[in-house]
């Protein structure tokens, strides 16, 4: 399973991208509201990360609500950097834009995907990552990884050649919370994980290993002195 950082934090995401193990950002409106950003400067601020990255793929959102806006947006942000993948929300609108844009050439990512048949009828629009959400169904009491196991066994009955540019389609984890989410979401073989900057470092921590690189500092200190 590849690891995705969810943010719009440069600095998150050079850190990140420092351990070697980064594979991809994904970010969306709110994100790019926690940075203190403005309007005018979002698709500098997109192409800045889009060129962090390295070729690595870099999901834009649209904020448009129509068919037509959905579409502009998405052939504008792909044209800033060939690393960017256009986010789109899951919807009648979306599906249709999605369309439009994997016949041009442009990678979607279907955002906001909490059940099997949207995640389906989004890979047939052409979606080239769909991400179904995990975290927001434990806000309501239920189980999103029950849901995400629905998605992957579903689009995994099904070869999606020419549906997009890559003939392929990626299921992300999103909304994921807790390294808990990310070790089921692997064991149900999930193509990649998108994580906040401080669920990765949580999924890097465990108090064994922190006990032990301890105990190793304290035994050479003993080597250095005898």
């Amino acid at each position: 399973m590849k690891f995705f950082i969810d943010t719009a934090d440069l600095a998150e995401i050079a850190e990140a991208k420092s351990w070697g193990c980064l594979a991809g950002v994904t970010t969306n409106p709110s994100l790019y509201a926690k940075t203190g950003g403005k309007l005018a400067d979002f698709e500098s601020h997109m192409l800045k990360i889009a060129d962090l990255c390295e070729g690595l793929p870099v999901s834009v959102e649209t904020t448009a609500s129509t068919v037509e806006g959905m579409v502009e947006d998405g052939l504008r942000f792909s044209s800033l950097a060939p690393n960017i993948v256009v986010k789109v929300p899951i919807c009648e609108a979306g599906l249709a834009a999605c369309r439009m844009l994997a016949d041009k050439g442009v990678r979607v990512n279907m955002t906001l995907v909490f059940s099997a048949t949207q995640a389906l009828l989004a890979a047939n629009a052409g979606a080239r990552y769909v991400s179904p959400f995990i975290g927001r169904f434990d806000d309501i009491a239920e189980d999103g990884i029950a849901q995400l196991a629905d998605v992957v066994a579903c689009l995994g009955n099904y070869d999606w050649s020419g549906k997009n540019v890559d003939s392929r389609v990626e299921i992300i984890a999103a909304s994921v919370r807790t390294p808990l989410h990310v070790t089921k979401a692997a064991l149900l073989g999930v193509d990649i994980a998108t994580v906040p900057f401080k669920t990765l470092s949580k999924c890097l921590r465990h108090p064994l290993t922190d006990r032990g690189i301890a105990l190793f500092e304290a035994d050479w200190k003993k080597v250095e002195q005898a």
